[in-house]
């Protein structure tokens, strides 16, 4: 267990950084003293999202990339290490996700939401691992789902990705936390982000609608989750519960989920 109990002077990555909670979670580091690159696709976004945090205290880089393409991803790491000198936390943020039946999903789409959420967190892992280990300190914050953990209708393709982050985090976790680098998994309910378009949001049960949070809220527990050196949070808590369902009584959770989760026009 290795704790993060002060951002000053940090040198952070956050993938996703445009918009949502990656913007969100790059400006509190900011405002912690950390210095943070900003990685996204649209580059004016970022300029916008750095123009804000000027104040902050740290230094920001602005770094546009592709988290889907790994010659991209690689580049920009260098970039970062060069102007940086190294890097102690990098937080898997950039990812995106659709709602629909997996009879209806494009496959080409399947395929690129596998190569922007799982090796994406892939690239950007293996680009800035070897140096957290030289270093024998560094964080990896992977931000995963509860559909990683829970499989739901409508989220086939996004859960598969999911999934695939969650058991990448808790193996590499053993790999290296013995040498200084701390995983973090953060995998959150329904927030109420623009991941969610107005057509997902007329599929969604009320149910699911109700239980939405606040993408700070998962800025919020991630914070406190590195202070206090967890490896893996689920936001909010109480969902937690349906992990032990599964396990004890797995019939019973999957009775609930067809019930309550399945889409509302179907």
């Amino acid at each position: 267990m290795l704790k993060l109990e002060s951002f000053a002077g940090i040198r952070a990555v956050v993938t996703g950084a445009s918009s949502g909670i990656g913007e969100l979670l790059a400006r509190r580091l900011a405002r912690e003293g950390a210095h943070v690159a900003l990685v996204a696709r649209r580059k004016a976004e970022l300029e916008r999202v750095a123009a804000s945090m000027a104040n902050g205290g740290g230094r920001v880089l602005v770094v546009p990339a592709d988290v889907a393409r790994r010659d991209e991803v690689f580049a920009a790491a260098q970039r970062i290490l060069g102007e940086f000198g190294g890097v102690e936390l990098l937080v898997n943020n950039a990812g995106y996700g659709g709602h629909r039946r997996f009879i209806d999903w494009d496959i080409d789409d399947i395929e690129r939401i596998m190569q922007v959420n799982y090796f994406g967190t892939v690239y950007w892992t293996k680009a800035l691992l070897p140096k957290m280990l030289e270093q024998r300190r560094g964080w990896i914050v992977i931000m995963a789902s509860v559909a990683g953990k829970l499989g739901v209708p409508d989220e086939t393709a996004y859960a598969a990705t999911k999934f695939a982050q969650v058991g990448l985090a808790e193996a590499l976790s053993y790999e290296v936390e013995d040498f200084g680098v701390h995983l973090l998994t953060v995998c959150p309910g329904a927030v109420d982000t623009p991941f969610f378009d107005e057509q997902a949001r007329q599929r969604m049960p009320d149910v699911a609608k109700r239980l939405m949070i606040p993408p700070q809220r998962v800025v919020d527990a991630t914070i406190r989750a590195l202070r206090t050196g967890k490896r893996e949070i689920t936001v909010p808590p109480f969902i937690r519960v349906s992990y032990i369902v599964r396990a004890l009584a797995p019939g019973v959770l999957r009775r609930h989920t067809k019930r309550l989760a399945l889409p509302a026009t179907s």
